[in-house]
């Protein structure tokens, strides 16, 4: 559990604590206004990328040696990014460190789902992996703002390397080998290959399109080609493949299936909203980055507090009421921070009090649709779900902060929040057509 919650926490704040860091990236190294957001994207490319191939890997080659291999790479490049002297180092080493993540969230969750294999002791386990994650992204631009102030953006970057160092050490101490007998599966490199192009160049063009707009040639371009690799993915896993990575089977799991597309309309509408937050505190408000940071920090406390109640939740009423229940909570929450914005209310209306709704709520839905997406998955397939549902989570995340903040430049933000409301609903109601019906855990 412990070493869930630490590959958990360092992926998953590492995405979040850069941010505030750019202005100053930008003076020392001499990035350009174009390579600057990089520093960021690089990283969640490679991640989004590669997240399945990471999720099959564990499968393949045993999740002790991944978790090494993962923490291993993503330690070592979040030092040599606080290292970097020029930008192409940085960019590089960002976009190796979101490899390193990539292999290691899947293994976490599916440390946690063949290990707790009781469904109330799973439910809670997994309630308070998801509350140690929304603790890692709430937190992230406080201390990368107040680590950025007082010692420098280097700082961030060398602060958590102990951690990864403890990680691979409690890996080596804690979990076992993989038993070498049996016939261990293949890992289907073309598949890998194939899936990883078509996802990167998905990913990239929805990135690009906040600069360049859906009509340009690049963003095309990019959208097509992946869009053909994943067609061409398909064809291979469903007809050529003798070992698939992703056998077209696993969706013919109703829970993983239904879990899976509710997941996407959940993630496009709430993973954009701490950007959109921060940008409205700073652009319309005129907070300082780290006073935007300090600001979001009451939405954040809702998060992890909504996570952690999500396994009572999962237990009392089911995944599926849990999820649809959660999903209305957060929509509720976003429709609220949209009329407060457009009303120009106070931070204590559209922030504090609105927030603390759509954080908990959202937050909260994350946990019972995990439990049912990796329900009854065999034990050999635990990190390919896991990769599938970080995988749907990660798009889903890139899809709608391009698709939101296309709208709050446009329309402004209180319209973006409105639309993020509208996914959440649109998630609560797939849930209960969807979902499985249960009577709890």
């Amino acid at each position: 559990m412990a070493l869930a919650c630490i590959g958990s926490f360092s992926v998953i704040m590492d995405a979040t604590i850069v941010s505030v860091t750019l202005p100053d990236l930008r003076a020392d190294l001499g990035f350009s206004p174009a390579a600057l957001p990089w520093a960021v994207n690089a990283y969640t490319l490679a991640f989004a990328g590669c997240l399945l191939f990471g999720g099959r890997c564990a499968d393949v080659f045993g999740r002790r040696r991944i978790m090494l291999v993962g923490m291993g790479i993503f330690t070592v490049a979040r030092v040599a990014v606080g290292l970097a002297g020029s930008p192409a180092f940085l960019l590089a080493a960002r976009a190796v460190q979101g490899v390193g993540g990539a292999l290691l969230m899947p293994v976490t969750l599916s440390m946690l789902t063949t290990t707790f294999v009781e469904p109330a002791a799973r439910a809670r386990a997994l309630a308070l992996w998801s509350a140690v994650g929304a603790a890692g992204a709430a937190s992230g631009p406080v201390i990368g703002g107040l680590l950025t102030q007082l010692a420098g953006w280097r700082w961030v970057f060398f602060v958590l390397a102990p951690l990864g160092v403890v990680g691979m050490v409690g890996a080596i101490l804690v979990l076992p080998r993989q038993r070498s007998g049996g016939t261990r599966p293949r890992l289907d490199v073309i598949g890998a290959l194939l899936v990883t192009a078509g996802i990167t160049g998905v990913v990239l063009a929805i990135m690009r399109t906040a600069a360049a707009g859906w009509t340009d040639r690049t963003v095309l371009g990019s959208l097509l080609a992946g869009f053909a690799l994943l067609c061409l993915f398909a064809v291979h896993q469903t007809y050529w493949a003798s070992d698939p990575i992703l056998p077209p089977a696993i969706f013919g799991l109703r829970a993983v299936r239904s879990a899976n597309i509710v997941m996407f309309l959940l993630g496009a509408g709430f993973l954009a909203s701490p950007v959109l937050l921060s940008l409205y505190l700073q652009d319309v408000q005129g907070y300082s980055p780290l006073l935007a940071g300090v600001g979001y920090l009451p939405v954040g406390a809702a998060m992890v507090a909504g996570s952690r109640s999500a396994g009572w939740l999962s237990v009392r009423l089911g995944p599926r009421a849990a999820t649809a229940l959660c999903c209305a909570i957060g929509a509720a929450g976003l429709a609220a921070t949209a009329s407060c914005i457009a009303l120009d209310a106070s931070y204590s209306w559209a922030v504090l009090l609105s927030g603390t709704i759509l954080g908990f709520g959202t937050a909260a839905a994350f946990t019972p649709l995990t439990i049912a997406a990796t329900d009854n998955v065999p034990p050999d397939r635990s990190g390919l779900a896991a990769g599938v549902l970080n995988t749907v989570r990660q798009t889903s995340g890139a899809v709608g902060l391009a698709a939101l903040s296309a709208i709050a430049l446009a329309l402004g933000y209180a319209a973006s929040f409105a639309a993020s409301a509208a996914c959440l609903a649109a998630a609560s109601l797939l849930a209960i057509l969807t979902m499985p019906r249960s009577r709890g855990l």
